[in-house]
């Protein structure tokens, strides 16, 4: 899968039905070697998204639980 076909898809927490972002509002942590994709960093906005970064949700590449058409669902550990 190419990152243009999960870009712009929102990623929704399994447990809580609740939305962490949008993928292409992250970055990414890549592995250098192979150039695969460890994980997503989120960051969290307060001020309904005009405020500064109140902090960021990292989610691991095993996190993710299904990719459909137009979100990303993953399990975040509490």
């Amino acid at each position: 899968m190419r990152l243009s076909e999960i870009s712009n898809k929102e990623i929704i927490d399994f447990h809580k039905g609740e939305r962490l972002g949008v993928l292409g509002q992250t970055d990414l942590v890549i592995d250098e070697r192979t150039g695969q994709i460890q994980a997503f960093v989120i960051p969290t906005l307060k001020w309904f998204g005009l405020g500064k970064r109140d902090k960021e949700v990292t989610v691991y590449w095993h996190q993710i639980k299904k990719i459909g058409t137009d979100m990303i669902i993953i399990e975040v550990q509490p």
